[in-house]
């Protein structure tokens, strides 16, 4: 596996200072039942990075004592951290929003078939992963058979009312390149996807996300490999677009990986680039330390893969800015 993150250090990328935190998005661990190219957690079924129940329990204790109104639930897989559940009712009791990352395949696998009933019976809202409507694009990205069960899992989702409309219950799709492009207009492609997959398999959702694939981990040494790292980089440097600055996530989210330190963002936690909080231990900064701690104002750790968010129509969790 290349390092990328030598490519991207040595950063020209205006300087931002962080907002109002109002989203909480924990890594749960890098375990995943799928192995995908643009994956950039490098995520995959033999990494035995889990989340602790301890640090779990922290998690709601920073729920409980802070402004934080939306809990963003990531991995890996995030359904297979034996916790997951009880941190989605301990969230839930509290009334905070829950969104989960979900690759679909995951309702489907043995022992995981409880699992779209229990996220319509505690109305957690699912962000889940279709790169594609077309069966081979999805297969070559994300492996053989997964885009069936993939359809397979939204339909189950339908039945449930994930996504019928007049429903509580959202069921939003996430949308990654297969290569080195950036993601067409997301307003473009949703109306495509409403109609592709109304028409093929019968489905509905919400809305479409839109995300640009970062030049880390996974996809950032699939770049190296093809040699395409710097042109990519110079695309995303290209098209940089300075409102974008205004909506990028990390102004308002606070990523937390597996072991309970956090970051900026969930990318910049795969590059292990500290928070900088200020505080004095010059390191990590864990959750732990920053109970009762206001985090507006801090300036926001930077390098080239932010040049990612802010290309063309800008790209966050949420989809295009």
């Amino acid at each position: 596996m290349h390092d990328c993150r030598p490519l991207l250090e040595n950063s020209d990328f205006p300087a931002i200072q962080r907002d109002v935190l109002t989203t909480l998005q924990v890594n749960l661990g890098y375990l995943c039942n799928q192995t995908c190219l643009h994956c950039h957690v490098d995520a995959g079924p033999r990494r035995t990075e889990i989340m602790s129940r301890d640090n779990v329990d922290l998690v709601i204790d920073f729920l409980q004592n802070s402004a934080v109104r939306t809990l963003d639930l990531t991995g890996g897989a995030p359904e297979m951290n034996g916790n997951f559940r009880y941190l989605v009712k301990a969230a839930r009791a509290l009334g905070i929003r829950v969104i989960d990352r979900c690759n679909l395949s995951i309702l489907s696998e043995p022992g995981y078939e409880y699992l779209a009933v229990f996220l319509a019976e505690n109305q957690v809202e699912i962000s889940a992963s279709l790169p594609c409507y077309l069966g081979d694009n999805v297969d070559a990205q994300r492996g053989k058979g997964i885009f069936d069960r993939s359809i397979q899992g939204i339909q189950r989702l339908n039945q449930l009312g994930y996504g019928v409309e007049g429903n509580q219950l959202i069921l939003n799709l996430v949308y990654n390149p297969t290569g080195t492009s950036l993601p067409p207009s997301q307003v473009t492609l949703e109306l495509a996807y409403k109609k592709e997959l109304q028409e093929r398999f019968d489905i509905v959702f919400n809305q479409l996300f839109t995300i640009t694939n970062m030049p880390i981990k996974r996809f950032g040494s699939w770049l190296i490999s093809k040699g395409e790292f710097e042109p990519y980089m110079q695309k995303l440097k290209d098209n940089y677009q300075v409102a974008n600055l205004q909506g990028v996530m990390c102004r308002s989210l606070l990523s937390v990986d597996w072991q309970a330190y956090v970051y900026d963002c969930d990318f910049n936690q795969m590059l292990d680039l500290p928070f900088l909080s200020g505080l004095p231990n010059k390191g990590k900064t864990h959750l732990s330390e920053l109970m009762q701690c206001n985090t507006e104002g801090l300036p926001i750790a930077i390098m080239d893969h932010c040049y990612g968010c802010t290309a063309g129509q800008g790209s966050s969790c949420g989809g295009a800015l």
